[in-house]
């Protein structure tokens, strides 16, 4: 293995290792605002490029998509040249792709300079945390660095509109790219100083090209899936596609298991608390992601928000979850991590209890309350199963576990706003009654959806309209209380799966990390 300037195991980092943590934060930063930004500049977009409706999707979608298809890999291929280098890298072709996206004069041009950052951000996310994993060696620490590096995620996440909406009333649309640029020259010049440099020391550059191939072909088909599923398309296509997927990812798994030098080392799913922080981190993100949806629907659909209003009202949510992140570890130190997951479960069942009993008018306080405590607690399972993942895996393989987590959080996105979104629509359309005198072609658009049903009751008069929006946002809340009754169930089961899977898992820093436990040399046979 080859470092350079790492923290020996066990050992307390440092204050360069600090201050290296605060360079990380940059692109951590930069990385959630550019996937909140774009949001705001789409009618922008729209006027000045005039892309058709499939383009403007792609324009949306293919930043995630990419992201999500080339994690594996790129945290494979960081564990061979180096997370510092691959890190740099990631940076510098980040800053061209934010060039070219700025001043795009077409929307093919958009969808390339997207793609571009979406390749620079597969390199950037898990090179961040094994370099984490390289710099604080020690439990306590890593578990702070995890939980701050958490933390201004989701700050970006918080400020993106704001900042979004700045830079458009002053500047033009392609401005909100242009953020990109100070933040990774930065980068480029002081991670050479401040960050060590990291990577196995037996890995060459061959990279099983084939896959690279079934790991993109497995990803990608269930990313898209899902979210086609979430919009509403063809059901026989959508699964269609996820099995697909589903099939590359058994041939996938089954080439890992025959290679020496495998793209990922599936071993690392035999340790239980590798695998079992994969599965409730994919279950607690697809439950935040589907909620938010919900939530940011609810304020504007059935409340009349604005989608301003409706974003200063998201981020009493961050706020909780960022606390969430900073007092876990902590929490950690004083009572076993299963205890702690468990705890915040309780805590966002409480949240999902109150969010059953939203009304259809008036439900601004209870609604925002229900929120903050549905998604704060859950906040102590998502950054200590960062921890487990990343202490679960050997130095080594860092990068790997890190581009496992990341994959992870992408599909547990895409799968909560499938799933949840689905049974929130299956009960809206289940209870929505259109009153009487309603012309069929509104009825129909009613009963499909409350943003469709919204939109058409514009065309009836005043009275009809008023009768046929209280109908669709009674039905709506409804569908949101069905979607609140699965989660707080989800968290009992979640609490009790905790507390069985992580029982011998010790408080932070009390022992040794389980990545000084050596993965077995046998491959398993295919």
């Amino acid at each position: 293995m080859t470092t350079n300037s790492s923290t020996p195991p066990g050992e307390l980092a440092g204050k360069k290792e600090w201050i290296g943590l605060a360079v990380l934060i940059l692109p951590t930063l930069l990385l959630s605002l550019d996937l909140s930004v774009l949001i705001l500049a789409i009618p922008h977009v729209t006027a000045d490029l005039h892309p058709s409706s499939a383009q403007m999707l792609w324009i949306v979608d293919i930043y995630g998509f990419t992201i999500a298809g080339l994690l594996v890999t790129m945290g494979n291929l960081g564990d061979r040249i180096g997370h510092r280098k691959l890190l740099m890298i990631g940076a510098a072709l980040f800053s061209v792709a934010s060039a070219v996206a700025a001043w795009s004069s077409s929307a093919e041009m958009l969808i390339a300079a997207r793609a571009g950052l979406g390749i620079a951000g597969s390199t950037l996310m898990p090179t961040m945390l094994g370099l984490i994993s390289t710099m604080f060696r020690n439990a306590k620490q890593r578990a702070v660095a995890i939980s701050v590096q958490t933390s201004f995620f989701m700050v970006g996440m918080a400020i993106g509109p704001l900042v979004g909406g700045v830079m458009l009333s002053a500047f033009w649309w392609g401005s909100v790219f242009l953020l990109g640029l100070p933040v990774m020259g930065l980068l480029l010049v002081v991670a050479p100083i401040l960050l060590p440099e990291h990577k196995a020391g037996g890995a060459g550059f061959k990279l099983d090209l084939v896959s690279i191939v079934l790991s993109m072909a497995t990803i990608l088909p269930v990313i898209y899936g899902l979210k086609e599923l979430a919009r509403g398309s063809s059901v026989v296509v959508s699964l269609v596609v996820l099995a697909a997927g589903l099939l590359f990812g058994v041939a996938f798994v089954r080439r890992q298991r025959r290679l020496a030098d495998p793209l990922l080392d599936v071993r690392l799913l035999g340790r239980p608390a590798f695998s079992g922080a994969l599965g409730m981190m994919l279950l607690g993100g697809s439950t935040i992601s589907g909620i938010i949806l919900l939530f940011n629907q609810y304020l504007q659909l059935v409340l009349g928000l604005s989608p301003l209003n409706s974003g200063l009202w998201l981020i009493p949510y961050t706020v909780g979850m960022v606390a969430g992140y900073m007092v876990s570890p902590g929490l950690a130190q004083r009572f076993r991590p299963a205890v702690v997951i468990a705890a915040g479960m309780m805590v966002s069942l409480a949240g999902f209890v109150l969010l059953t009993q939203v009304p259809a008018s008036g439900g601004l306080v209870i609604t925002v309350l229900g929120t903050v405590l549905a998604t704060a607690g859950l906040s102590p399972m998502l950054v200590l199963g960062i921890g487990l993942v990343m202490g679960s895996a050997p130095p080594e393989k860092a990068g790997a576990a890190g581009a496992i987590s990341q994959t992870s959080n992408e599909l547990g996105v895409a799968f909560g706003i499938a799933v949840f979104g689905s049974i929130a629509t299956a009960v809206y359309r289940g209870v929505a009654e259109v009153p009487a005198g309603v012309p069929s072609d509104v009825a129909a658009a009613a009963r499909e959806g409350i943003a469709e049903g919204t939109a058409a009751a514009g065309s009836l008069p005043g009275d009809l309209a008023g009768s046929l929006l209280t109908a669709i946002r009674e039905a709506f809340t409804s569908g949101f209380a069905g979607a609140a009754i699965v989660c707080a169930v989800l968290m009992v089961v979640l609490a009790a799966v905790a507390l069985l899977l992580f029982r011998h898992v010790p408080k932070s820093g009390q022992e040794p990390a389980p990545a000084a436990e050596p993965i077995p040399d046998e491959v398993p046979a295919a």
